[in-house]
């Protein structure tokens, strides 16, 4: 794959990035190391070799879900400062 500048500027427009000349000129080296790097990577043989699923041969243990309810909702809303029925009410936080 060749590297452009019109691949760079596309890049960027994609990940909604802007870039000045020198700063384009980098990313295009960058890119290109990139995929050189992935290109050596290609030539490996791996014919032989077995899929990697796990990075290691650990098992988890996992338990099984068991339902229980450790706290009522009374319990649960009696010390709030703030709550709306049966919710919590937390200050607004985020702008539209």
């Amino acid at each position: 794959m060749k590297v452009t500048n019109k691949l760079i500027s596309d890049l960027a427009e994609l990940a909604k990035l802007r870039f000045n000349k020198s700063e384009n000129e980098k990313m295009k080296s960058d890119f290109k190391n990139m995929l050189d790097f992935i290109d050596k990577l290609s030539e490996v043989n791996t014919k032989n070799i077995e899929p990697l699923i796990y990075l290691s041969d650990e098992i988890n243990s996992l338990r099984e879900d068991n339902i229980s309810i450790k706290l009522s909702k009374e319990m649960a809303l009696q010390n709030l400062t703030s709550s709306n029925s049966d919710y919590f009410t937390i200050p607004k936080i985020l702008k539209k």
